[in-house]
């Protein structure tokens, strides 16, 4: 709040004008030339030791760790640049007049990805008029370079441990490279690439070494075409695609698709073009997908051969399920798609999450139905025990924190939130001896505060939506926790100086229902801890 006040007096009294770092360099070009002292750097007294080698550097956190991994990285994403520059520059005389000059241009189609913006670089570096196959093969080898550069970002050795999200990352961009170059050169270079990045040893005994990171992180996040058409088929079951849609920088178009239901479960076929934006790589695609509930999904994708063939895929594979012969459509399955079967591990990590989510949704409500008549039926019991100071049994405990939990998150989300419910609540809770946590409520109530806020910024002379903000907020100091009240703070702060002033003059004059406004929104802003000149 501190900030946002003091930039908005700097901005509405012209005491200066905001500006970022692109700007100022802009309009203010340098004017002198100065010689860089190679190899130095800002936070490593040791020169640039803290990329490549165990300085000493480090955030502070772990003072008892040491960063050896740091050489061991280094020599590794070293090794592979060596390896897949020679075999770049071979594969892209075939296509590029000049393959480093065109690479260093790649830039602009990197932040232009459009067709129009790609056939400009290409007109400009191609060594020949190129088909579709040379495009896609330029495209590959471009980009196998982007990742060679990106497996440097810096910090990627700046943190403690190898096994840091940063660290992971750029062991990310080393395994595209992998990818791109047995598909470009078609040699594997993760076998030796994966014995150099073994020595790299984490200072988490259960974290091993970069092998290991490589092995739980990398491959399993690797991304081709058929496992492109894998999270379609899957995610399908749970979302109603349009025809054509797009998969992060996939494009997928559908030529067929069935759906089959027998109780709980599902079997989905079908067929769909899927494309690269990014290589303009492409192929039809032919899958099925079956899920007998929960997480128990089996999903087989292949290229397409003919329609005969994907015609006689589908009726072989519908009629068991149809008769609700679940094990001979998974032996089907595995027939049709042979070592091409994906699970629900196999989805992006986004989409695994939200379709977990959804799965978990039904057995959740299955399980709180439980845990709610098993509280209902002891809520005589658990006040007796507490009020004789006797200790609740634990399966009652969780039973009573799990509803009660479960009904604070629907209250808080509830379009108009009820006070004296959430105050009953509370009060069951604080009769039972239960701990309210935080966790996930706190999101629901801010998200929802937000909500309203934004709702009134909108209308903010609509008394109904005052008075629900204003309620909303009265049971806050009831809270066993704190809320994050910045938003709804920074909005109700631009109505206190742009409405609430006009207001009070209609007040004054002694308009009646400016008079109510400016009592309810008074009382709002006192609740927000802002003043009310």
């Amino acid at each position: 709040m501190a900030l946002a006040y003091a930039l908005n007096v700097i901005e509405s009294e012209n005491l200066a004008r905001l500006t970022n770092y692109g700007e100022y360099l802009e309009k203010t070009p340098p004017a002198h030339e100065v010689e860089i002292f190679e190899n130095t750097s800002w936070s490593c007294p040791h020169g640039v030791e803290r990329w490549r080698g165990n300085c000493g550097c480090h955030i502070g956190a772990h003072p008892g760790w040491n960063q050896e991994w740091r050489i061991f990285l280094r020599d590794t994403l070293d090794w592979l640049r060596d390896a897949v520059s020679p075999a770049y520059e071979a594969h892209g005389k075939k296509f590029l007049k000049e393959a480093w000059e065109a690479r260093d241009d790649y830039i602009e189609v990197i932040l232009d990805r459009s067709p129009a913006s790609r056939e400009s670089f290409m007109s400009r570096h191609a060594a020949k008029e190129l088909t579709e196959e040379d495009l896609c093969a330029a495209l590959k080898l471009l980009e196998l370079q982007r990742h060679a550069m990106l497996m440097y970002t810096s910090c990627g050795w700046f943190y403690d441990d190898i096994s840091g999200i940063e660290a992971i990352q750029v062991i990310q961009y080393a395994g595209r490279v992998l990818q791109l170059a047995q598909e470009s050169f078609g040699e594997d270079l993760e076998p030796p690439f994966l014995e150099r990045l073994e020595r790299a040893k984490s200072n988490i005994a259960t974290e091993k070494n970069g092998r290991a990171m490589y092995e739980k992180y990398v491959r399993p996040a690797k991304a081709d075409l058929m496992k492109v058409g894998a999270h379609y088929a899957m995610s399908s079951l749970f979302k109603d695609y349009d025809k054509h849609v797009e998969v992060y920088c996939y494009k997928v178009d559908e030529e067929d698709y069935r759906v089959w239901r027998a109780g709980k479960a599902m079997l989905a076929v079908g067929k769909a073009r899927l494309s690269s934006e990014i290589t303009t790589e492409w192929a039809v695609s032919c899958f099925a997908v079956l899920h007998l509930g929960d997480h128990n999904m089996t999903c087989g994708v292949r290229r397409f051969e003919n329609e005969e063939t994907y015609q006689s895929m589908v009726k072989q594979i519908s009629e068991p399920f149809d008769a609700a012969d679940f094990p001979e459509t998974i032996r089907l399955l595995d027939k049709h798609f042979e070592r091409a079967l994906y699970s629900l591990k196999s989805l992006f990590r986004n989409e695994q999450s939200e379709i977990l989510g959804l799965v978990l949704e039904s057995s959740l409500s299955e399980a709180e139905s439980v845990y709610r008549h098993l509280y209902e039926d002891y809520v005589p019991m658990i006040r007796f025990l507490t009020e004789s100071g006797s200790a609740i049994p634990q399966a009652l405990q969780f039973a009573t924190q799990f509803v009660l939990q479960a009904d604070l998150h629907r209250a808080f989300g509830e379009e108009e939130i009820d006070p004296e419910r959430v105050r009953q609540l509370l009060e069951a809770a604080k009769m039972a001896g239960i701990a309210i946590k935080g966790d996930g409520l706190e999101f629901a109530l801010r998200k929802n505060l937000e909500r309203m806020a934004e709702g009134l910024s909108e209308s903010p002379l609509d008394k109904e939506r005052l008075e629900r903000l204003n309620s909303a907020l009265g049971v806050l100091s009831e809270l066993p926790f704190q809320v994050n009240i910045w938003t709804v703070q920074n909005v109700c702060y631009d109505l206190l100086h742009t409405v609430y002033p006009d207001q009070r003059r209609k007040a004054d004059s002694g308009e009646k229902d400016a008079a109510q406004w400016v009592r309810s929104f008074t009382a709002l802003c006192e609740r927000l801890s802002l003043r009310v000149s």
